[in-house]
């Protein structure tokens, strides 16, 4: 049973502190390791929050002097990468503590590799083998998450768009790994309503597409699944009506979600990412839209996994044909668009959102062959 009022560590293979309060222990970890100048990586909208101030202010008091870097785009370019690094070097930094979530982490973490990792950054791109060009030591590197999302605080890649094409690419090496987590569930309490409920139906897609996804890894498949319990019995009270357990609830299972989707995606990811790419959509909310539909083309001869799933979440005894109508609700529940067209897609972005779909990254590890034709036909339903 979890208790808000402890604070844990746990390893998995990062060393996680979780509990409410633990931000407060950055400084003295940063100066117990002789790190003094750190560069502070986050977005924009983290950047104005109160708690940023005073995790500045708390680092000062002990004698360390971050500098912040929070220019960088929704959805991440390299570009921003680049200035990323200039600023570290440029500030004479001794360390990177990435704060926020999925674009401020993938950021960080990407500056990580480019600090000494000289060759366009799009050389060290996983898929085409360039994680066999990661040879160099890296900064020290410490993650503080503050959303319940991508959960990409205990991940060790990154994704980032080409500027000009929007291709994605995935940054990729065991060295990117953060060497510790500082997981204080204080620090959602400030997001925005809407923020919590994208990132966390994320972190929900996150689960649900790791344990469908095709291939054999039962330790995964067990994470996954708590944590679709996890989020699923927490979200609306977290979104609503925010207190420390459903909050904390959402962090344990945002982190979970990370680990588990080492065994893979799928197709809601792949339904997503172009609109992240061509529209600029918040990714959460890409996969909240798109997750209904991806569950409705997979169901069918994977029923018991859907039964499990619907179970997971207290749906009751198998109750898988029901899943898809529950996730609808859920997106209301939160007060989320339930169509693409409310986000701005139209019928002109379908073909060329479903050529990009269809060589997405993440849709070989989806249970099911997705043809273009289809990822179009899906694009329309959703529409």
């Amino acid at each position: 049973m979890l208790d808000i009022h402890a604070t844990y560590t746990y390893n998995f293979p990062t060393t996680i502190r979780f509990g409410i309060g633990v931000i407060k222990e950055l400084g003295p970890y940063l100066k117990e390791h002789n790190l003094s100048r750190p560069l502070l990586v986050t977005d924009e909208l983290v950047f104005g929050l109160p708690f940023f101030k005073t995790i500045i202010a708390d680092l000062e008091k002990v004698g360390i002097s971050p500098a912040v870097f929070y220019d960088m785009h929704k959805n991440p370019l390299k570009s921003d990468v680049l200035k990323g690094g200039d600023a570290y070097h440029g500030h004479e930094c001794d360390s990177i503590v990435g704060i926020g979530g999925g674009v401020a982490m993938d950021v960080a973490r990407s500056i990580v590799l480019r600090v000494n990792h000289t060759r366009d950054l799009f050389d060290y791109d996983d898929l085409i083998g360039g994680d066999k060009y990661v040879t160099e030591e890296v900064p020290h590197f410490i993650t503080v998450p503050t959303t319940s999302g991508t959960g990409s605080e205990v991940g060790r890649s990154a994704i980032i768009s080409d500027d000009e094409t929007r291709q994605k690419k995935i940054l990729f090496s065991p060295k990117l790994l953060a060497k510790i987590v500082f997981a204080d569930p204080m620090l959602t309490l400030d997001l925005p309503s809407f923020v919590t409920a994208a990132t966390g139906m994320d972190a929900l897609t996150h689960n649900m597409e790791a344990f469908l996804s095709k291939g054999f890894n039962p330790m995964c498949d067990g994470i996954a699944i708590s944590g679709m319990r996890l989020i699923g019995t927490s979200i609306v009270q977290a979104t609503k009506e925010p207190n420390m357990f459903s909050r904390s609830k959402m962090m344990i299972g945002s982190l979970m979600g990370a680990v588990a989707f080492q065994k893979g995606l799928g197709i809601v990811h792949s339904l997503a990412h172009p609109l992240s790419s061509l529209l600029d959509t918040h990714h959460g909310l890409a996969n909240a839209i798109c997750l209904p539909h991806g569950l409705k083309y997979n169901y069918q001869g994977f029923e018991d996994k859907y039964n499990f799933m619907a179970y997971s979440m207290n749906l009751g005894t198998n109750q898988g044909k029901i899943l898809v109508d529950h996730i609808e609700i859920l997106n209301q529940q939160l007060g989320l668009p339930d169509s693409l067209s409310q986000i701005g897609v139209k019928e002109e972005h379908i073909k060329p959102l479903a050529a990009l779909a269809v060589k997405d990254f993440c849709l070989p590890s989806n249970p099911k062959i997705v043809t273009e034709e289809e990822f179009e036909q899906i694009y329309r339903n959703a529409l």
